[in-house]
């Protein structure tokens, strides 16, 4: 099982980015998947998931509206489009697959770091 977060780096406040996460090693489209970040001497912060089907889209407040997830099963990609970035949105992003029932637990990527500048 791979999960591998790209798409990371320094941006400016009001600035995009696009993470996406490729998923290799297991049935993609079994699992609803998540985004998470952790910023410096904070707990990690759930802020985005989908569900297997991508008919269940949910966010935390702290990102909604400005961030947008999607999944690509023919790629087995997920993908975090981020707008309207603050400095305090600056952490490491991990992709995360879900535990499914009958199918696998948890598993996570390694992260990529976010910096946006004010």
């Amino acid at each position: 099982v791979q999960l591998v977060e790209s798409g990371g780096g320094l941006v400016q406040s009001g600035g995009s980015l696009r993470l996406s996460c490729a998923a290799s090693g297991f049935t993609f489209s079994n699992y609803a998947m998540r985004w998470y970040r952790q910023a410096p001497g904070k707990e990690r912060e759930w802020i985005a998931r989908i569900s297997r089907d991508g008919d269940l889209i949910d966010y935390a407040d702290s990102v909604k509206g400005r961030f947008t997830i999607s999944r690509d099963d023919a790629r087995a990609t997920v993908v975090l489009l981020m707008h309207g970035l603050k400095p305090e949105d600056t952490a490491v992003y991990y992709c995360n697959r879900q535990a499914s029932a009958g199918y696998g637990g948890d598993y996570w990527g390694q992260g990529t770091q976010v910096t946006v500048s004010s």
